[in-house]
């Protein structure tokens, strides 16, 4: 389990953090937040360092896309979906789950 201000979480900015051992990339969308493994499924780039756009995240070595809602592979070269994790708002406070 992680916990993060709600406020200190800006909406469109991907953050790195860690939940139970496995690092994670936290993304605010406006009011709501959501959390998948940090690792792209078609390399080993961190996923927390590339650009969102809406509800979608892109690579920042090859450019795949991925929901951040369901962790789906939405372009190549990544064809597998990411892991996604429990995100609850509770105020400011956000709570995420393995």
């Amino acid at each position: 389990m992680a916990e993060v201000a709600f406020d200190s979480l800006v909406s469109g900015k991907p953050v790195a953090i860690e939940v139970d051992g496995v690092a994670v990339c936290l993304t605010r969308v406006g009011n709501e937040v959501f959390a998948v493994e940090d690792t792209c499924t078609h390399s080993e780039a961190s996923l927390s360092e590339g650009e969102v756009s809406g509800t979608k995240i892109e690579c920042w070595l090859h450019g795949a896309e991925f929901d951040l809602r369901t962790g789906e592979a939405l372009t190549p070269p990544a064809t597998s979906a990411l892991k996604t994790f429990k995100v609850e708002v509770n105020g400011n406070q956000v709570v995420v789950t393995n």
